[in-house]
């Protein structure tokens, strides 16, 4: 046969049987999800995972994450410690079992967990594969236990390495640089948030995060402790910090229905948005599942029975629906499941059938109970109840006007807009620019086939503070409804976003590089991330990066967007340069601006990813709502970094 002919030839030979170590490492998104920023931490996730399902045992209180200063992890619990004997079946140590082989752990063994979290085995020896180099230390019975690996492979076996009185884990890692070819800097926010989060959901565990890389003021490596007594309760008031309370109670409950440990916390506010946060196993679950259908199910219900019997709806003319019952609602549902069904292997819903009349009872029966005992709360968050519905009806009507105008041919599509030649929405752009101006500027540097222009008029409205008809009404956000495409709001979700007729699968928010402009696409950011969720769920909203200066000696010419490039640039010139500093898109010309800014093969975008969906819902509100001492607060600490990542 010749070798043109066997390159051809599909025969056993063919056939590639990766371990599951190698596995990983040639296909880690099936693992981690991507191998960018999200990847990344969510290694630090897995092995957190490991020490939180130590503590549902109640076998573990304390936790301690550090971020050392080459952006290797290191994590410590006072656990059980991982088993170092030999396995039965695999003839090594049991340490080297659950770090090497994928499917391996104490998870799959219901006396050793009811419940867990992470991806059920996989996780440890996940991070593991995906690690340049990993040392797992083990305190168990009075003696320490080591072994590192290299790319997932032991380099020695499991060795005695000295005696102690601790009991517990710990696993340093440093993530492999082949494979996260994007980054390897782990965010401090980012980690921080979630272990945060895990300590609101898990009371009575005391979690550290330290910051080797840097020190404060005094000299002190940054720390932080997150500990909460009361769990979920504490988790809404951090959350609706920056909200206006209408209630001065939390509402809450802590129990088991049909075998299934419950919790839920909830407080009505004065904003117009629903903020519904779900978890299973400390997982969260930002698509629902039964979890939260059950809360919404229990919720209505109780809310509707109460206010037919005590009267309060006499007068009203129209329906209740159910969505006016979430209406400035901010509530945290968490349940802990021993064989958690999933959608996909990301888990993001949750499938299982009897959590619905699990989480249903439960919701019902404390709301029962707290509405029999503050009557007068009951009769505020009632009153809240029909101020929403009568503001759905004035809402609904000027969604049908958005409607109308959305689905009609060209004829419909804004005058503002200038659209492109193509018309497969992939292929498409579309940049909502700040200003006439600059709109002009765009439309002259754009590139025709692919590349649409939507100027905005000055600041859009602020959503946060708005009810929803006068959403529909603002003339801007009508344009952007009517030439993105989408429609929002069905007879069965008034919130449901439809983007079967989107027209364009990249949105670009391009603003000037100064406050103002920061400010307009906070106000654009807040209005996608309320309204069209989806959009930045589907990775389709970005941010454009206009440079800030444009560095010219002689014929030289070179931009730059941060005074650390700047000068830069002029070192390299030699000094002398002249520094023309851009205050808006304005003023740079067409060439320009196609240049730096829209030119797909130099620009730079920032895509938006929701990393966290509760701490990006608690900065929103706190930036856009009307609480000024918690924003004020906000800025004076974040104010150095210029800049949020949500």
């Amino acid at each position: 046969m010749s070798e043109e002919a066997k390159k051809h030839n599909y025969d056993a030979s063919s056939i590639q049987a990766l371990e599951g170590m190698e596995h990983v490492r040639m296909r880690p998104s099936m693992y981690i999800g991507d191998v960018g920023t999200r990847g990344l931490h969510h290694l630090v996730y897995e092995v957190v995972d490991n020490s939180i399902d130590e503590a549902m045992g109640g076998y573990c209180d304390a936790i301690d994450v550090v971020i050392n200063e080459d952006n290797s992890i290191s994590t410590k619990d006072n656990g059980r410690g991982i088993p170092v004997g030999i396995h039965e079946k695999e003839g090594v140590s049991a340490l080297q079992v659950v770090m090497t082989k994928i499917g391996a752990g104490g998870k799959f063994d219901k006396d050793s967990y009811k419940v867990s979290g992470g991806l059920h085995g996989v996780g440890v020896s996940c991070v593991n594969a995906l690690s340049q180099h990993l040392t797992a230390t083990v305190h168990k019975e009075g003696k320490v236990w080591q072994q590192e690996y290299s790319e997932g492979k032991a380099l020695y076996p499991v060795k005695e390495i000295g005696e102690t009185d601790f009991t517990g884990t710990i696993v340093t890692f440093l993530p492999d640089k082949s494979i996260f070819t994007q980054t390897t800097e782990y965010s401090y926010d980012i980690l921080s948030s979630r272990l945060r989060e895990l300590s609101y959901l898990n009371k009575g565990i005391t979690i550290t995060l330290t910051d080797n890389r840097s020190t404060d003021d005094e000299g002190n490596h940054v720390t932080e402790t997150f500990t909460s007594s009361e769990g979920l309760p504490e988790f809404i008031r951090y959350l609706d910090s920056t909200r206006e309370q209408l209630t001065a109670n939390i509402i809450s409950m802590e129990g088991e229905k049909n075998g299934i440990p419950v919790e839920v916390a909830m407080v009505y506010n004065t904003s117009y948005s629903e903020n519904l946060h779900s978890y299973v196993n400390n997982i969260n679950t930002h698509e629902g599942g039964t979890h939260l259908s059950g809360f919404r199910r229990g919720l209505t219900g109780t809310l509707k029975k109460y206010a037919d019997n005590s009267g309060l709806l006499k007068n009203v003319k129209f329906e209740i629906a159910g969505d006016d019952f979430r209406e400035g609602l901010t509530a945290i549902v968490s349940v802990k499941v021993a064989e958690p069904q999933f959608e996909g292997q990301t888990k993001t819903k949750l499938g299982n059938r009897d959590v619905t009349s699990a989480v249903s009872q439960a919701v019902s029966e404390m709301l029962t109970d707290y509405l029999e005992e503050n009557p007068n709360d009951a009769k505020i968050i009632v009153q809240k109840v029909i101020l929403a519905a009568t503001a759905r009806h004035a809402a609904r009507k000027a969604r049908e006007m958005v409607q109308r105008k959305t689905v009609m041919s060209i004829g419909g599509l804004p005058g503002k807009l200038s659209d492109c030649s193509e018309t497969d929405p992939d292929k498409c752009e579309i940049f909502l620019v700040e200003g006439d101006s600059a709109g002009g500027t765009a439309k002259q540097g754009r590139d025709r086939m692919f590349q649409a222009i939507l100027p905005l008029r000055g600041k859009i409205l602020n959503v946060e503070k708005a009810m929803q008809h006068k959403v529909f009404e603002n003339e801007e956000i009508k344009n952007m409804f009517t030439a993105l495409g989408v429609s929002i709001g069905t007879e069965e979700d008034p919130r449901a976003l439809n983007l079967s007729k989107l027209r364009y699968k990249k949105v670009v928010i391009m603003c000037d590089a100064d406050v103002d402009g920061s400010h307009i696409a906070t106000l654009i950011l807040t209005f996608f991330f309320r309204f069209m969720k989806e959009l930045i769920e589907e990775g389709c909203v970005y941010i454009a990066a206009p440079p800030l200066y444009l560095v010219k000696k002689g014929q030289k010419r070179e931009y730059a967007w941060n005074d650390d490039q700047r000068d830069l640039i002029v070192q390299k010139m030699g000094g002398s340069a002249a520094i023309q500093r851009y205050k808006g898109l304005g003023e740079m010309n067409a060439g320009q601006l196609w240049d730096t800014t829209m030119n797909p093969e130099f620009r730079t975008l920032r895509q938006i990813v929701i990393e966290n969906g509760t701490e990006a819902d608690r900065v929103f509100s706190m930036l856009m709502g009307d609480e000024v001492p918690p924003r004020r607060e906000f800025i004076e600490k974040n104010a150095k970094y210029a800049k949020i990542d949500i």
